[in-house]
């Protein structure tokens, strides 16, 4: 079969923004939302548990018609931010749902308030709903009064909701200007993110150059943005709702001990030398003697191999079918159902990501799709999210998407079946090497950066309570940013305002520690399968299944993995470190000789000429006295 770019289909949400489905769909909801508060005077401890049953039955139809509808708002939003019908329906969306969760929010603050024998009794007869209940009474201690959650909704959608997408707007109408082959050029954050893996150092220091240009013109209001979410955050959970400090809220939403996300950012501040190490060899197999920032994902050899989106398409799902034959049939699904957007286009989100909506209907997926070999890998990534989505479509609404920071378990192992096919097929040398290394640049990109950003956050969150001005976070980034690298590299003072042009802090904050959380997970969960072979992917694929309906926590000790130990953790790390010591006992190809940064075309005459013409300019000179 053959695969071409393409824009996704909406067609199974609804036709348009006009639609009647639409409109009906809003009528659904009103209609299911009265029926439903009908019932706010038959609640009581006693209510046998088949009538609560039906309670949980009736919640999840408006939840399922509600997905369905911020769904198709968020989707068309994030396919051109700058699309005013798009911005109104989604605003729109925000504002009734806001009022809609106002309605029914009684049953979940009687939820969190019944007795536990009670609690016990139903939870036992709740079935597939079990641990959506019991991860509501988790919140039990955070939980404000009806009046004020209802103020807390109705806020947020005039407030912090508002900002982010006022963000999304900004930042996605951004024009980069940068010269190319000698003539200026304007493109999209995607087109010019493409240049940072050129082979010319001076080109990637140009594609950041641009960037940072806009981002720092910008800088102060986009850092007042900033300033005031966390604000929003802090006012919010801090003050209102009590948690012991603004990423404690992140924690329990992902139902993780705070114990174990220390663990983890703690193991990774202690590992940061691995991949100082790791710059500093790079250095010199890119013929550098020292990178500069503008280099660290810099290929190491002059590989311009490049992949049609058919060829990527189907590089992709013959991996996975190596792998797991139902996992390429899932994965496949994706784009018989035009659920994939692949074009680049002035106003679409930049990056890549993943959409579930309901558990029977197949994800969307987008990307921007350029030809490389990262975007090949990326493209393996977001299908992981959609067959993890499919994998635990046998749950309910409420637990069929995974935690945030097992979402990341699929994906992750994803690229790495792809990349083990590359190299087991690929026979010219060089792209072999380009692949090893893109390995530990996404090793980097995915555990010490998403870390990194993760302690930037936390002293954010500390810093804005303090009156920082954005100056003052800009400062704190490049001083954050010194650490992480050491003297490994350069590191240029336009730097500072890289954290402004990083959606997730805006969107979600503490959301990055995740990525890091995956893929150490995905690195033990990957020794595994190479130890075990076949009888490890019925217990991976039984992971994946479980989706959301479990705690985190729980899943994984089934799988034998504590995530409270910092040991588990460092186990990821050992496996990175011992990668670096082969790739450090390899031989530096010939070609690779150092340059200095930012003259990687300069050319140096050999001695002999240049001795040889010395002699003559001296000679000349002799004759000439």
């Amino acid at each position: 079969m053959s695969y071409k770019i393409s824009k996704w289909s909406l067609a199974p949400l609804y036709s348009g923004y006009e639609s009647a489905e639409l409109q009906s769909a809003f009528d659904m909801i009103e209609e299911q939302v009265t029926s439903f508060e009908g019932l706010r005077n038959k609640l009581n401890p006693d209510m046998p548990a088949d009538q609560f049953v039906d309670v949980l039955r009736a919640s999840e139809e408006t939840a399922r018609v509600a997905n369905k509808m911020y769904s198709f708002a968020g989707l068309s939003f994030t396919a051109d931010t700058q699309d005013q019908k798009a911005q109104s329906l989604q605003n729109r969306v925000l504002q009734f749902l806001a009022e809609v969760e106002n309605r029914t929010l009684f049953f979940s603050l009687w939820w969190k308030e019944l007795d536990g024998d009670n609690a016990k009794r139903l939870l036992d007869a709740s079935g597939g709903y079990r641990y959506y209940l019991e991860a509501m009474r988790l919140y039990k201690p955070h939980t404000l009064s009806e009046a004020e959650e209802k103020i807390v909704n109705i806020k947020n959608v005039t407030g912090s909701n508002a900002l982010v997408n006022l963000y999304d707007s900004i930042t996605n109408r951004y024009v980069f200007k940068m010269k190319v082959s000698g003539k200026e050029k304007e493109m999209t954050s995607a087109e010019l993110f493409s240049y940072r893996y050129s082979t010319d150092s001076k080109v990637r220091a140009e594609s950041y150059q641009a960037q940072f240009k806009v981002l720092a013109n910008d800088g102060p209001i986009l850092g007042q943005m900033y300033q005031t979410r966390l604000r929003d955050w802090h006012n919010e959970n801090v003050n209102l709702r009590k948690f012991s400090s603004p990423i404690a809220a992140r924690n329990l939403s992902n139902d993780i001990p705070d114990e174990a996300v220390d663990a983890l950012l703690g193991v990774a501040h202690k590992n940061v030398n691995i991949f100082q190490r790791y710059f500093n060899m790079k250095a010199k197999y890119i013929g550098m003697k020292k990178l500069r920032r503008y280099d660290i994902y810099a290929p190491v050899a002059r590989a311009k191999k490049t992949y049609t989106f058919d060829e990527a398409v189907n590089m992709v799902l013959d991996a996975f079918n190596g792998f797991e034959p139902k996992v390429a049939e899932l994965a496949k699904r994706v784009f018989d159902e035009s659920r994939i957007d692949s074009e680049i286009r002035k106003g679409k989100a930049g990056g890549a990501f993943c959409w579930s909506v309901v558990p029977e209907m197949t994800p969307w997926v987008l990307v921007n799709y350029q030809g490389t070999g990262r975007e090949v890998a990326t493209l393996a990534h977001e299908l992981g999210h959609a067959i993890h989505a499919m994998l635990a479509s046998h749950h309910n609404t409420f637990t069929f998407h995974s935690s945030l920071p097992l979402a990341e378990t699929a994906s992750t192992f994803a690229e790495m079946v792809l990349i083990d096919k590359l190299l087991t097929e690929e026979k010219d040398e060089s792209v072999r090497r380009d692949i090893l290394f893109k390995q530990m640049d996404d090793a980097y990109a995915t555990i010490m950066r998403q870390s990194y950003f993760a302690l930037f956050e936390k002293q954010a969150h500390e810093m804005v309570q303090k009156n920082a001005s954005a100056d003052d976070l800009a400062a704190a980034y490049l001083e954050n940013l010194k650490e992480q690298f050491g003297d490994s590299l350069e590191l240029s003072d336009e730097f500072k305002w890289e954290w402004v042009g990083i959606p997730h802090i805006y969107h979600t904050p503490f959301y990055v520690y995740a990525y890091a959380f995956g893929q150490l997970l995905v690195l033990a969960l990957y020794q595994q399968f190479k130890a075990e072979g076949e009888s490890f992917k019925p217990k991976y694929l039984r992971i994946l299944s479980a989706g959301g309906s479990e705690a985190p926590e729980k899943i994984l000790s089934e799988a034998g993995i504590n995530i409270r130990d910092p040991k588990f953790w460092q186990g990821g790390f050992d496996v990175l470190e011992k990668l670096v010591s082969e790739l450090e006992k390899l031989p530096v190809p010939k070609k690779a000789t150092a340059k200095p940064a930012g003259k990687a075309k300069a050319k140096k005459a050999p001695v002999k000429k240049l001795k040889a013409k010395i002699k003559a300019v001296k000679a000349k000179a002799g004759k000439k006295k």
